[in-house]
Parts: C-alpha cells; structure tokens; sequence
C-alpha cells in the first residue's frame, strides 16, 4: 500500500483540495 496520495487520482485530489483550508493552493492550481 502506498505511503502518499495520489493527487492524479479522484480521491487523492478531493482529499488534497477538497477542504475548506486547502482553497488558496487549489485556485492558484486552477489559474495556472
């Protein structure tokens, strides 16, 4: 089993940026 989330896969990503603290990093991502 893997150690680290796959940002690549849905849940890795909804993991990573699905919060309400990671939304600064996830628009600055969407606008680059």
């Amino acid at each position: 089993m893997s150690r680290y989330i796959n940002p690549y896969t849905d849940f890795g990503f909804k993991k990573l940026f699905g919060q309400e603290a990671n939304k600064e990093p996830l628009i600055d991502f969407l606008n680059s």
